[in-house]
């Protein structure tokens, strides 16, 4: 079994490709070309000419004699096209579902598998916040309806997160897949090299070990000098995240938060997350609400680290769902992230404390409402794993 926290690796090379369109035609084409192995790890799939693509694609890598892996979640994938499924599995496929719903299933249909993750070979990586729906990319269609990123990665780093996807491959076995086993004790995070490119590391979450992924971002932004930019669809930060956001920006930092604005698939978490407004405004935080379409972007720049996956940073997130991010230190790769954020900005509108005080009686209403069910879920679930 791999080390409870993953390293730093160096002389690895990154692309960040932004939106479907982009990132898509990309993983498809490593998939059309591989002659070895594909593992492939996916939260939501759902039937549209998006997964019939993806699912093709692998079918026939299948069909030519590669080792085809694909772990799905048993929720994500409730609306997927089984007939997908039986024919990868009857071309040679390998397919497993991560913690399959049942009605007496209980607690356990909250633990999901939120990963997203393809390797290639164990060559080639892509990692970043994509499922397989028309939302994220429908093909012939010049603009996707999410906005979404994900990273191409070259390297040694490609072996971790094979050995990731590896681990949960295994676990999914068990009756308690959401437990792989994990070291015990305080985690230890790894200091990176002196390198200033090239630098990458896996950060994960699962059930027994959630605590790598969020100590590496609350160590960043405490050390932060000048600037932190932060793009999440659902704003529901721990305490943590969220005084080390407001000391950030009272020492002079630039922070600035790209958040949800009327384009979302889930409304009461963004007046939920509403309620954390005035005083992350109030201590010189920027808020910006995208609005062209819905940010699905799980994105984090701290000076020249980033940080890009499937986490949320959200008290849900690293309490029920399997989560892995890219962390990197590199220049190319942290110039493209700067030129994404730069670009979201301009197609955003911001929050000034003036206008949150300026808004209508029933705005205020409905963050209260949601606020309060939310502190109200936070509390229930906070007795139950004490």
């Amino acid at each position: 079994m791999p080390r409870a926290v993953y390293p730093w690796r160096e002389h690895n090379q990154y692309t960040l490709l932004v939106d479907g369109n982009r990132f898509f035609p990309a993983m498809l084409e490593c998939i059309e070309q591989a002659r070895h192995a594909i593992a492939i790890e996916l939260y939501l799939v759902e039937k549209g000419a998006c997964a019939t693509t993806l699912m093709e694609a692998l079918i026939q890598a299948a069909q030519r004699g590669v080792a085809v892996h694909c772990l799905l979640d048993g929720f994500g994938t409730l609306r997927m096209d089984d007939t997908h499924r039986q024919r990868l599995e009857a071309a040679g496929g390998h397919v497993r579902r991560y913690n399959p719903v049942g009605l007496t299933h209980g607690w356990r249909n909250l633990y999901r598998d939120h990963r997203k993750l393809l390797v290639v070979d164990e060559q080639i990586a892509f990692v970043g916040g994509s499922g397989a729906t028309n939302e994220f990319w429908a093909p012939g269609e010049e603009i996707c309806q999410w906005h979404e990123v994900m990273v191409r990665i070259t390297g040694p780093l490609v072996a971790d997160w094979l050995s990731l996807f590896q681990r949960q491959w295994q676990a999914t076995c068990s009756r308690r897949a959401w437990k792989p086993q994990a070291s015990r004790g305080r985690v230890q995070l790894p200091t990176p090299p002196t390198a200033t490119q090239g630098l990458g590391r896996v950060a994960y979450a699962d059930a027994r070990q959630h605590r790598d992924i969020v100590f590496s971002l609350v160590r960043a932004l405490i050390g932060a000098r000048e600037r932190i930019w932060l793009a999440t669809p659902y704003f529901l930060p721990s305490w943590r995240v969220r005084g080390a956001l407001r000391k950030a920006a009272k020492r002079g930092v630039d922070v600035r938060l790209i958040l949800t604005g009327r384009h979302t698939d889930n409304p009461p978490v963004r007046f939920a997350g509403q309620r954390y407004y005035p005083r992350l405004l109030k201590a010189g935080v920027r808020i910006f609400e995208y609005q062209p379409r819905f940010s699905h972007l799980k994105m984090v720049q701290v000076d020249d680290w980033v940080s890009v996956g499937s986490c949320n940073f959200d008290y849900w997130n690293l309490r029920f769902n399997l989560e892995a991010n890219l962390e990197a230190i590199d220049p190319t790769l942290s110039r493209s992230v700067s030129e994404c954020f730069l670009a979201d900005f301009q197609e955003s509108r911001e929050i000034t404390l003036q206008d949150w005080y300026r808004r209508p009686w029933w705005k205020r209403a409905r963050e209260w409402l949601w606020g309060t069910l939310d502190r109200l879920v936070l509390t229930i679930l906070g007795k139950r794993h004490s």
